[in-house]
């Protein structure tokens, strides 16, 4: 593990010369500075930021570790000492944790010695954390960017990640990779079609890869992306579906014809829709029942000599019973009556 410094004394001796910031910042009123100049020192200024700040999150979450380690072996062992460290310095446990990971996914970095420790500069804070919930062979490709001096940020990461999913995916037919290869297909647009064809069975994934093929343009993987979407959209949401569920319908099957007919975004809307509806009915009944169950109790509880509670016990008898009736509120004087049948309680 890296080592942390032993005193105080020489923790600020680490952080020294990084912990206090002074820049030259252009003045925004100058016309005579160049505009490609003005944002070129500007961005020096930032990056310079992004590396301090990152340095700095690292070595929190590794003074966060220690303390909650601390009491873990010999403090009181049931949190309330790093509790109230956090309280003394206005940090949610959220935070900590956060902290905490960054520090260990530095470590680990730089343990397994994927990561020179003079490269950690090059990364923005967001590109490290990143790099850090990366698969290996993406933190592999992204550290040895940083190492020869490339400034890394979220968008190299995540570009580094799309080209090796595109290259590397089993889903995609080899005649897309090659074009993926010499830059005509985009890997950018290749990657999000690879994400919702993991999500998808087999029968489907086939008929997707035979398109592809026949067509490797960005007009067509946009297209099937899109429809890969709605596929795993309308699969998810027609697993919920009782009203689906208790019969014999081939749902795959279904989504194919609705597919090959081009009203597969329909499809999916509809059967997500109904989920959604299956479950407001369901919720609908507990709180019907919740309203019932203390109107009953509120009226036991009053007596005649309170007209304005009994008042109000009327107004909401309307919602108690079994037909129930609201007013749509779309400025009309149109209203829905509702009724519930229920089998009788066990």
């Amino acid at each position: 593990m890296v080592p942390l410094p032993r005193s105080p004394d020489e923790l600020a001796a680490a952080l020294a010369g990084i912990t206090d910031l002074t820049f030259e910042l252009p003045d925004p009123e100058d016309e005579e500075i160049p505009e490609p100049q003005f944002q070129l020192q500007l961005d020096s200024a930032w990056k310079v930021c992004d590396r301090f700040d990152l340095q700095t999150q690292i070595w929190r979450g590794r003074i966060l570790r220690s303390v909650r380690d601390r009491e873990k072996k010999g403090g009181e062992g049931r949190g309330k000492g790093f509790i109230n460290w956090l309280k003394d310095r206005e940090i949610s446990k959220s935070q900590a944790y956060a902290l905490i990971e960054l520090a260990k996914s530095a470590d680990t970095l730089l343990e397994e010695g994927q990561l020179d420790p003079a490269s950690i500069n090059n990364f923005s804070m967001r590109a490290f954390v990143e790099t850090a919930k990366a698969s290996p062979e993406i933190q592999q490709l992204v550290t040895e960017a940083a190492r020869t001096g490339n400034r890394i940020t979220r968008r190299e990461v995540r570009q580094l990640a799309d080209e090796w999913t595109a290259m590397n995916s089993d889903l995609l037919p080899e005649l897309v990779k090659e074009k993926a290869s010499v830059g005509s297909l985009p890997a950018n647009y290749l990657a999000p079609l690879v994400r919702e064809m993991e999500k998808l069975p087999e029968s489907h994934i086939s008929s997707i890869q035979e398109e592809a093929a026949e067509n490797p343009d960005v007009d067509t993987v946009k297209k099937l992306t899109s429809e890969a979407r709605s596929l795993s959209r309308y699969l998810d949401a027609a697993a919920q579906v009782q009203a689906i569920s208790k019969t014999s319908v081939d749902v795959e099957m279904a989504l194919e014809e609705a597919r090959v007919n081009g009203c597969l975004n329909i499809a999916a809307d509809l059967v997500k829709q109904a989920a959604q509806l299956e479950q407001t009915i369901a919720k609908l009944y507990t709180t019907w029942k919740r309203v019932g169950h203390l109107a009953d109790r509120l009226y036991v509880e009053t007596e005649m000599s309170t007209p304005n509670l009994r008042a109000l016990l009327t107004c909401l008898d309307r919602l108690a019973r079994d037909v129930m009736e609201v007013n749509l509120g779309d400025g009309s004087d149109r209203s829905i009556r509702l009724r519930v049948l229920s089998d009788p309680d066990p």
